[in-house]
This record gives C-alpha cells, structure tokens and sequence, in this order.
C-alpha cells in the first residue's frame, strides 16, 4: 500500500508515491469455472497487442489492449489498456513473460516498470520479458477522470487542506470536497465507475496472459498489486505458474471480511496506523543514534530526537511554516518513509529545516521514463475508484473525527493520517458491479511467495503473515528492515530467493529472514534509481 498518491493527499504525476489502499463474473475456462463456483461467463477472445517500439530506439516496446468493459457482456463497450513490455535480455534463454503490478490503486505500469526495471533481479530480467500496464481506469488506459480540464482539477485539488484536516473548519472543508468529487464522478462516467473493480482488473491480466501465450501467469504484484495477485489466485488457480506478492495487503482486511457494513475504514483495519508508528518510531531512534551528517534531525539521542519531533509537530499545529502545516508534514512523515534511500534522509533534513523555522522545498519528481505519455492524469478519482467500489468504508462521515482521535491515542501522528486515508470512500458514488470476496484459499497449480517487511508505513508484517496463512498454499520471506516493499528497498538476499522462484520454482526454506543491503543511515548509497512508491496510493499504500 504502497505500497504513494491516495485520495487523501497524494504527490501528482510521475512522482506518485501513493499509499491508499483501496467478484465474480468472468470467463472461466476448464477446471477453473468449478473452481470458483458458477457456471462459466461469456467467452472473449484475448485481445491482440501489436507491439511496437514506445519512443524511436528505445529499448521499451507499447501496445494497446481492448478488453470489455463488462465481462457479462463481452460483445458491449470496450475499454484500452495501455501496455508496456522489456524484452528479456538473455537470448535464447527466455522461460516468458513476467507480469508486474507497481500498486497503488492507481499505479501506471506503463511508468512505473521502466522507472523500477534496474530494481528487478538481473536472472529475471535475463530470462523474462518484463509486462506492466496500465490497469482499467488509471493513467493512459481508459481513465478514470472527473474533471473537464487540468485547471478545474486543480482548483478542486486546491480547495481542501494539504495532508490531513486540522480543525472542525478544515474536516468540513475536506468532507465538502470530497462530496463534490463523487457529484462530478457521477456526472462524467458513472458505468465506468461500477466496472474498475480488483475483480475486473484480474480478469483484464488474464486475457493478457492469453495474449502473450503463456499457459499460465507469472507475476510479480507489489504493494496493492498484492491483492490483484490474491485475487488473481482465487479466480483462476490452475493458471497460477509462480507468483511473488510484496508488501501484503490482507484480502479480509481489504474486504472487511465480506461484509457490507464497515466499523473501521480499510487502512485501520489493516493495521497502517500501527505499522506506520512502529516505523516512525524506528526512524526517530535510527536518527537520534547517529550523528547530524548522517541523520540532519538527529538531537544526539533516541529518547531526545523523539521528543524533538514531538514539539516540532505540536508548533507546526499551532504555527505553519509557510505552506507546511501540521498536517502536510505528518502525511510528508509517512510517505517519506516508504523508501529508505534517499526517502529517510529526506525527511530528517526537510524536518530540521522546519526546526529551524524554515520551509523545505518538496522532493524532486523522477525522471520522466521513455514513454509517449510520461505524465499521464493521476487525479485522487481513479484510486478512489478502485479502493471505494472494492473496500467497504463508513459512509458517517461524524464517525472519523473520533476514529481519528482513537488511532491518535494508539498511533500518534500516523493515525491521524492513516484514519483520513480513505475519507474519499465516505461520498463515493458507486460499488463494484463484479467484486472478489473471497474464499482466499483455493488450492493454486503452485505455491504463492510472499514477501513481507517488518517496518512498513503502508501494509503492515502481520498482515502478510496472516495472509500467508489464509491462501492454500503459500510461502512466507521476511525482509528484516525498513521501507515499503523490498523491490524498492532492495535486499540481494530478497532477489536470490525470488528468482530461484521465479525461474525454477524453488521456495526459500520456511522462517527465512534476509536483511537489507544499505540500511537507513548507513554510508552506504544504493545502486539503481528508484522511482516512486507503489502507485497512487503510495501517499496512503501503492
């Protein structure tokens, strides 16, 4: 969840770190239509991709993909996908094709896998080609976006406070904006809202797997795109060939365990809150443990660089600094630590700068990959479309003033962001028409890869041991570290495993631990440019 850019405040554009996080008709072929119970849908030929190169000389190839809008009704309205693929490098050595989702919702696969292909272990590059895309409804596929132009999605951006609401003012602000995001949703394209489920995004992944020819899938979800490949799992478990998920969202978690009726929003009852504090926490005493040309925020120790922060964000409540309030630099606080480099050395120099009573300039984008479209529209709505109509939320909005007050009293700082990560969800105009609630646990051709962090701000380490639990048959890695995801906080220990995985089929042995290769703080810089941080919910998940 993360894996950054969620419907609470998310960075724009390629330099999404997003961390919002957020059934079942689809055309079932053989054993798998028993399988998941029902008859088979409509049959839907796989669509065709007429590759070709993304810009002149480049080493990307992009095609277009029509799948239907509705899977019932294969014959009806077609939307694109936008899709990207790197050819596996080793000749002759090619097993197929590896499909990957960066997360989100709302991460674009055809910006983010260029930006993240160094990150990917080098046996896999060598023996895969390498496919993401663009899922239904984000980015440079069929999108969507609720806004006539640039200038009145912005405007609407600029009416609500940056981060998190402060104040009975700022929380009516905020839920006014987004009551008005579901009005102008529900006037541009409201069938297209009823069809973006997690369900109907596995669905689309099949077809391309169809498309490639390979019997079947192999992928590689980060993030959100953990539960695209739970979800996958369940829909189609005879065609599961190797799959390696990354950063866990829990599918109970995700759906509220089936039921309609929420007590808590998505991200409290995965645990972000808790986790994001426990890394937060982890950063204050890393900081304090070491020197100011290390760690910019350090105050010589543990216990007095906690209490720094502490009266930092308490005088950020009370006085900004400029455009940064309390709440933007809680929300900068928890996005910041999805990357260890250069995300937590950030952070500890933006936060002494506004120690010292001066504003810091927001973190640089990345560089715009070899794409036609490198800064496609990521507006808050398509990962709203996505997390709403799959993940049930409150739809009181009085209930998440005192929701916030208690993640407060547990988390701090991060549940107050973590509790207005889905507020969205409150006002949103539609539910899924075809979503996956499970069961979780039917029998896969081959054994799931899980691979878990123990200091996540976005998807919590109990929730991939609680989701390596309810599959049927799945392994556990444990990245013993820091950071969103282990693609983007990279462990050489992480990518042996995961391609003796990938390419042979080899799980690591039960309880295996690695560690990370630069930790935070550490002299050390790591090779390779990381991008972002798990799609457009990096700001929430990704």
């Amino acid at each position: 969840m993360l894996i950054a850019g969620s419907i609470a405040g998310r960075r724009r554009g390629t330099a999404a770190v997003a961390t919002v996080v957020v059934l079942c008709t689809t055309m079932l072929t053989g054993p798998d239509a028993a399988v998941a119970g029902g008859p088979p849908g409509p049959s839907a030929p796989a669509p065709q991709l007429r590759w070709r190169p993304c810009v002149q000389n480049g080493q990307f190839d992009c095609a277009t993909a029509k799948v239907p809008l509705d899977y019932d009704n294969p014959a009806g309205r077609a939307l694109e996908l936008a899709v990207i693929r790197r050819k596996a490098t080793g000749p002759g050595r090619r097993l197929g094709t590896l499909f990957f989702n960066p997360g989100g919702p709302g991460g674009p696969g055809t910006i983010q896998m260029p930006q993240e292909y160094a990150l990917f272990p080098r046996e896999v590059r060598e023996r895969f080609d390498i496919v993401s895309w663009d899922p239904r409804g984000i980015g440079s596929s069929t999108a969507v976006n609720c806004f006539a132009s640039p200038q009145e999605a912005e405007a609407w951006r600029a009416s609500k406070p940056a981060g998190l609401p402060v104040g009975a003012r700022q929380r009516a602000a905020w839920f006014a904006a987004y009551q008005d995001l579901a009005r102008r949703c529900q006037q541009r394209d409201p069938v297209l809202l009823r069809h973006v489920s997690t369900a109907d995004t596995a669905r689309d992944l099949d077809r391309l797997r169809r498309s490639v020819g390979d019997p079947q899938l192999t992928y590689l979800g980060i993030s959100y795109g953990s539960f695209l490949g739970a979800t996958y799992a369940n829909l189609f478990p005879h065609k599961v060939r190797a799959m390696v998920i990354d950063s866990i969202v829990d599918p109970l978690a995700w759906t509220n365990h089936g039921s309609s009726t929420p007590r808590l929003p998505t991200f409290l009852r995965m645990g972000s809150d808790l986790s994001a504090a426990a890394t937060l926490d982890r950063f204050l005493a890393l900081c304090g443990s070491t020197t100011t040309d290390r760690c910019a925020f350090s105050a010589g120790s543990p216990k007095a660089t906690r209490e720094k922060f502490d009266r930092l964000m308490r005088r950020l409540r009370a006085r900004p600094v400029g455009t940064w309030t309390y709440g933007r630099t809680a929300a900068d606080a928890v996005n910041s630590l999805y990357l260890v480099h250069p995300g937590w050395t950030g952070l500890a120099d933006r936060l002494q700068l506004l120690w010292q009573g001066r504003a810091p300039k927001a973190p640089s984008p990345p560089p715009a990959p070899p794409v036609p479209d490198p800064n496609p529209y990521l507006g808050e709505e398509q990962a709203a479309a996505v997390l709403c109509g799959d993940s049930p939320n409150p739809r009181d909005p009085g209930v998440y003033h005192p929701l916030e007050e208690a993640s407060a009293r547990r988390a701090g700082d991060a549940g107050r962001y973590w509790t207005w990560a889905a507020v969205g969800c409150a006002s949103w105009p539609a539910v899924a028409a075809d979503s996956y609630r499970g069961p979780w646990n039917r029998p896969t051709a081959h054994p799931v890869l899980l691979v878990g962090t123990r200091y996540d701000p976005a998807t919590p380490y109990p929730d991939a041991r609680a989701t390596a639990r309810e599959l049927a048959d799945a392994r556990l890695l444990t990245l013993d570290g820091y950071g969103h995801t282990a693609l983007l906080n990279p462990s050489s220990c992480i990518q042996t495993y995961e391609s003796r995985y990938l390419i042979g089929g080899t799980l690591p042995p039960a309880g295996t631990t690695c560690r990370q290769d630069a930790p935070p703080f550490s002299a050390r810089k790591p090779s390779g440019g990381v991008a972002t941080g798990g799609g457009a919910l990096a700001d929430r998940i990704s």
